[in-house]
């Protein structure tokens, strides 16, 4: 019987990981520390991600430009790149699955003549704006409005918690056609060049530094109609299709983190660190460390791409990919602390990174749905699965 492989199910999916390892060891690592420190995110290698890997668009077929991959591609992808930067990642996250794979599947050809290969091949960076200041997990609580005038929609609101707000070139932006209805929220694409569109404050967080995140405001934002997405009150049905990948690749990024932070802390406790004429991981304490934190990341890991498999287009799984997101977000916050305590000292400092890698870490539990939201909607989906 032929071994089966979870992590790469075919030929091309082990490629593309060694590939994507390859690249993100090389270039991501030694600029990550850097980009931290100073708040900055670097373009010109997030660019390079389309003209030297052709990494953006993995979801979307080869007829439309894209590389006709599955979800296991995308998890792949997002687990290999944030071994190395997180904040990067989710730069990457919020082009390649919030803009690029939402607007595809839900746009018209037209539609995605003009728009789509300009952000496949690097020209423009996409975002995705639907959290504001009182509506986070709360999607429908949104107050940004849009009315039809013409042959426009015009948008009053705030966004809040935009990931790559400072340089995007175009977002899908969502708003209510009545503000008392949550069943009206409509999806629009927003270019930054439209009159009355602004970028607000730039926060300053704990981590998660590469990654700007700012405030979008919407005065009078006139949007043509043909950057109407679907239809008028159609958004939630985009909104829902999307969330299964962008769950997952959330999964995904937090299983790259506890990787990193298992490899770390083992490596430094059998090799590097001894104490009382033995290597650190002869002592039981530590020996709990690494066997609590391999079996965790294994069974992260395990459930992430077991989920991911399943998924597509017009496949759902809001089961699974909430609990793979719970389980992930949750063991790369724990395998994180671990590497930090094995290393002491060290690990507090920054020469070993893991303490970077943990407060990236903490934002997976909050973004693309709080932890909190994932165990509610787990208990929805097993009463609907087991109520009599």
């Amino acid at each position: 019987m032929a071994k089966i492989d979870l992590y790469n199910p075919t030929e091309e999916h082990a490629a593309l990981r060694e590939t994507v390892a390859r690249w993100a060891e090389a270039e991501l690592d030694p600029q990550a520390d850097e980009h931290d420190r100073t708040e900055t995110f670097n373009v010109a290698l997030f660019r390079r991600l389309a003209t030297e890997l052709g990494l953006f668009g993995v979801t979307i077929p080869e007829s439309a430009g894209g590389l006709g991959l599955d979800s296991v591609a995308a998890v792949i992808i997002h687990e290999e790149m944030s071994r190395f930067d997180p904040a990067f990642t989710l730069s990457y996250l919020a082009h390649e699955v919030l803009f690029v794979n939402n607007f595809y599947w839900s746009a018209t050809d037209a539609q995605r003549e003009r728009i789509l290969g300009k952000v496949i091949d690097g020209t423009w960076i996409g975002g995705m704006a639907m959290s504001e200041p009182d509506a986070g997990t709360d999607v429908l609580g949104m107050t940004t409005v849009a009315r039809r005038d013409g042959e426009h929609y015009i948008l009053n609101g705030v966004k809040q918690w935009i990931t790559n707000s400072t340089h995007a070139d175009v977002f899908l932006v969502y708003a209510k056609m009545d503000r008392e209805d949550p069943r009206s929220i409509t999806s629009f694409v927003v270019e930054k060049d439209f009159a009355g569109f602004g970028v607000g404050k730039k926060e300053t967080k704990m981590g998660m530094r590469q990654s700007p995140t700012c405030q979008l405001v919407l005065e009078d934002v006139r949007v043509p109609v043909g950057n109407l997405l679907g239809e008028e009150g159609g958004a939630l049905v985009h909104m829902m299709r999307n969330l299964e990948i962008e769950r997952v690749t959330l999964g995904a990024m937090s299983n790259g983190i506890s990787r990193q932070c298992l490899e770390i802390m083992a490596r430094y406790a059998i090799n590097d660190r001894k104490a009382f004429g033995k290597p650190l991981s002869a002592f039981g304490q530590v020996q709990r460390f690494l066997g609590e934190g391999y079996a965790k990341t294994e069974a992260a890991r395990a459930l992430t791409y077991h989920v991911a498999a399943g998924l597509g287009p017009d496949v759902r799984n809001s089961l699974g990919a909430g609990a793979a997101k719970l389980v992930a977000t949750m063991t790369a916050e724990e395998v994180a602390r671990m590497a930090i305590q094995v290393l002491g000292g060290y690990g507090y400092t920054r020469e070993y990174r893991v303490e970077r890698l943990l407060r990236d870490a903490i934002l997976l539990s909050i973004g693309g749905g709080t932890n909190e939201a994932m165990q509610k909607n787990i208990t929805s989906d097993l009463v609907r699965l087991y109520r009599d």
